[in-house]
């Protein structure tokens, strides 16, 4: 009896809690998502456009981007390079769309957009986000994830579901 009480209380706990996260957003962890950004970046794809007049390629069909461990896919994906005398053909954003997906490890995150700025290490998510870490999963409208610490932060009708160590 003590057990259930105590497994109600726990999950009366998660739902109020996911009800404060919702209204104000939350800050995430991302142990897996931690990587090196001055690895390099390889593209595949079904279609590749170049753009020397603004600087920029355009991958299109069965996107996939592999750096360190992490992976994103997508539908499209807009390279855009970094001008100057130094750049030296120096990636500088990327933005995906449709479809997108990123994993390291055991994280992946799912959303309509990302852009992720290579030299800040930030990705941002935005679109039905969906986070799942290993069975856990939380969903919003925007997520913004900091590759050098590890952390993010999801905006927007933040929605949590936590599985107990019953499960």
């Amino acid at each position: 009896m003590a057990i259930h009480l105590r497994a109600a209380f726990l999950a009366l706990l998660m739902c109020l809690t996911a009800g404060a996260v919702a209204a104000q957003g939350t800050e995430v962890a991302f142990g897996g998502f931690q990587h090196d950004s001055s690895l390099p970046v390889e593209i595949t794809a079904d279609q590749l456009e170049v753009n020397q007049a603004d600087g920029s390629a355009r991958f299109t069909g069965n996107v996939l981007i592999g750096q360190g461990d992490m992976r994103l896919s997508a539908n499209e994906v807009r390279v855009e390079y970094a001008s100057g005398d130094d750049a030296a053909g120096r990636i500088e954003r990327l933005l995906a769309t449709g479809s997108v997906v990123l994993v390291s490890g055991s994280e992946a995150a799912e959303a309509q957009e990302a852009v992720y700025t290579i030299d800040s290490g930030n990705v941002v998510l935005s679109g039905d986000v969906l986070l799942t870490q290993g069975q856990n999963a939380l969903s919003a409208n925007r997520m913004v994830l900091d590759l050098n610490t590890g952390t993010a932060r999801m905006d927007g009708r933040v929605r949590t579901v936590l599985q107990s160590g019953d499960n």
